[in-house]
């Protein structure tokens, strides 16, 4: 279980300002947490493989392919058994925008410290695609859509008129 205070920042950000000391030492200090948690949450998925242990209770699937020999006029049987691999993994994370917008870069191997330049609204949908080949996709970021207007928040502003 991860907790994140609203107030922390998750990362410096770039361009960066002037920032007051004791700031930056309050993110240097944070920062393994954060990135703690996102080493959690956000992986590769391991590929299928035919040597995987299942447990017994686990269904197999078995292949059968009948190949003619070309030196032989037999038959010969090859029997391949094919694992169960979920095809999807989810992970729900409810969080801080911040923390949220930290991950996205991580994710989406930007800086981290371009997380400001991210904005997203309060209960948004985001959505994010890890493949076991390493690619990544944003396939949603801030999504309201979901919500009224009347109900979509950004930092203390209602609406979109921030």
């Amino acid at each position: 279980f991860f907790i994140w205070e609203k107030k922390k920042r998750p990362a410096h950000h770039i361009p960066g300002g002037k920032a007051r000391q004791s700031i930056i030492d309050r993110t240097d200090e944070n920062h393994p947490r954060i990135e703690k948690a996102f080493q959690k949450y956000f992986y590769r998925a391991d590929p299928p493989s035919e040597e995987q242990e299942l447990p017994s209770s686990s269904p197999t699937t078995t292949a059968t392919e009948e190949e003619q020999s070309p030196d032989e006029n037999t038959d010969t049987t090859t029997t391949t058994t094919l694992k169960p691999n979920p095809k999807h993994e989810f992970e729900i994370i409810v969080c801080h925008a911040n923390v949220i917008r930290y991950f996205m870069c991580r994710a989406l191997q930007l800086p981290p410290e371009a997380w400001l330049r991210l904005c997203i609204f309060n209960c948004s949908l985001n959505y994010v695609t890890i493949r076991p080949t390493g690619t990544v996709s944003c396939r949603l970021l801030g999504d309201i859509g979901h919500l009224g207007h009347e109900h979509s928040t950004f930092s203390m502003h209602h609406g979109f008129n921030w």
